[in-house]
């Protein structure tokens, strides 16, 4: 498919992201699919490296996806290696056999095991891989590898995407600094059920394994698990998170360590902002849209209830149109599957309550609302008047522009 026009909610210009002591990248183009544009890339790190990662729940998973899940068990990490424009998910034996190969490649030259050799694959779905070409790329990529090469390992990993996506953030942990560096990639297929299409950080604290998984899966029920473009989620979905320990930092004793305040504090806003970067990339997307629900009957139902809203093809749709139909918002709550009374409910867009007590407030003026959904940021605020539940999600609008997109992907 051709190349697609930047979204129009893009970031004005992207972050340099800093070396990372322990890890290097490198990314190039080996004709997966596309062709002339950078689709394969490899993060190397020193040995001791630790890993978590969370991935997707869908029962039709790519290889590998399960190929990754079996190699964090080892809690360490040499490497991971990505490519785009082919899933190699729903292929079978020969998914497997392309995605163990690769690892084998990839190992053999690292010089480390198979299973520490993390694989990563985000495209089509069900067509074979042509692992070949990636394996007789992996010398060149070696050979290549550098500490500043994550502009290009996040270009490697776009599919639909219109603009490659980048975060870093500084912590302490007790009296030393450390970095966090991530990149992710992601347009379509976005309503995770635990991160997003591909996600890959890297940190140079000194983090054992057990506690760094506990921190990225936390970090991910309030980032990517937040989010949705098109209400389908991927066989693909991926987050790798590595710690080289370069940073020399005295070691977290558990999650919940005050060592570790900072450090998660600064994990958490990266990864939100890698999301929401994501949802600023949602194919034809026109709007970016935060869903506020509080007053709920616990934190859960209040993101199911701001999903429910946030999935709406009619919601998506007003919003699309600039069209302040608040009723659409009011049947998406009710159709949530959720504790809801239409008396207790109130209902705000751009800061403007538009309904309450059951129906319409009697001064609703919808001028000021109009004018909000003009606007590029869409804001809608629900009370359920239930108890304390809160949560917050984003969406986009849904536009023509989805649809050509998804209806020419194969081609």
């Amino acid at each position: 498919m051709p190349p697609l026009r930047r979204s129009p909610l893009a970031p004005a210009q992207h972050p340099v992201l800093p070396p990372i002591a322990g890890a290097r990248l490198a990314a190039l183009a080996c004709g997966i699919r596309y062709k002339e544009r950078k689709d394969l890339c490899l993060f190397a790190f020193e040995p001791r490296a630790t890993v978590a990662g969370v991935f997707t729940k869908s029962l039709t998973a790519g290889a590998p996806v399960e190929w990754c899940k079996a190699a964090l068990k080892g809690k360490s990490a040499r490497a991971f290696l990505v490519n785009s424009g082919n899933s190699n998910a729903f292929t079978g034996r020969v998914g497997r056999k392309a995605t163990k190969i690769s690892a084998a490649a990839a190992a053999k030259l690292l010089g480390c095991r198979s299973a520490e050799v993390f694989v990563a694959s985000t495209g089509v779905i069900g067509e074979p891989l042509p692992y070949e070409r990636i394996v007789g790329a992996i010398p060149d990529l070696i050979g290549s590898l550098a500490a500043d090469a994550w502009q290009g390992a996040a270009e490697a990993i776009m599919t639909t995407d219109t603009f490659p996506k980048l975060a870093t953030r500084t912590a302490r942990i007790g009296d030393t600094d450390v970095t966090i560096n991530g990149i992710a990639k992601g347009s379509g297929m976005i309503a995770p059920d635990m991160a997003t299409m591909l996600a890959f950080c890297a940190t140079d604290a000194a983090i054992p394994a057990p506690i760094l998984q506990k921190l990225l899966a936390d970090g991910t029920e309030k980032s990517f698990n937040c989010i949705t473009v098109d209400s389908d989620t991927s066989t693909s979905d991926t987050l790798l998170l590595a710690a080289t320990g370069k940073a020399g930092n005295r070691r977290p004793k558990s999650p919940g360590d005050p060592l570790l305040r900072g450090f998660k504090a600064a994990l958490d806003d990266l990864l939100l902002d890698l999301a929401l970067q994501v949802i600023r990339d949602g194919e034809g997307a026109t709007k970016f849209v935060e869903i506020a629900v509080s007053g709920a009957a616990n934190a859960g139902a209040a993101r199911r209830i701001g999903l429910a809203i946030a999935n709406s093809p009619l919601v998506k749709t007003a919003i699309a149109g600039q069209d302040a139909n608040w009723g659409r918002i009011v049947a998406a709550i009710g159709k949530s599957g959720e504790r809801a009374d239409r008396d207790r409910l109130q209902v705000r867009i751009g800061g403007v309550l538009v309904a309450k007590n059951g129906g319409r407030v009697p001064d609703y003026d919808e001028g000021p609302v109009a004018a909000h959904m003009k606007g590029q940021e869409i804001r809608i605020e629900v009370e359920m008047g239930l108890g304390k539940g809160r949560a917050t999600v984003w969406t986009c609008d849904l536009t023509h522009g989805y649809i050509d997109i998804n209806g020419s992907y194969r081609s």
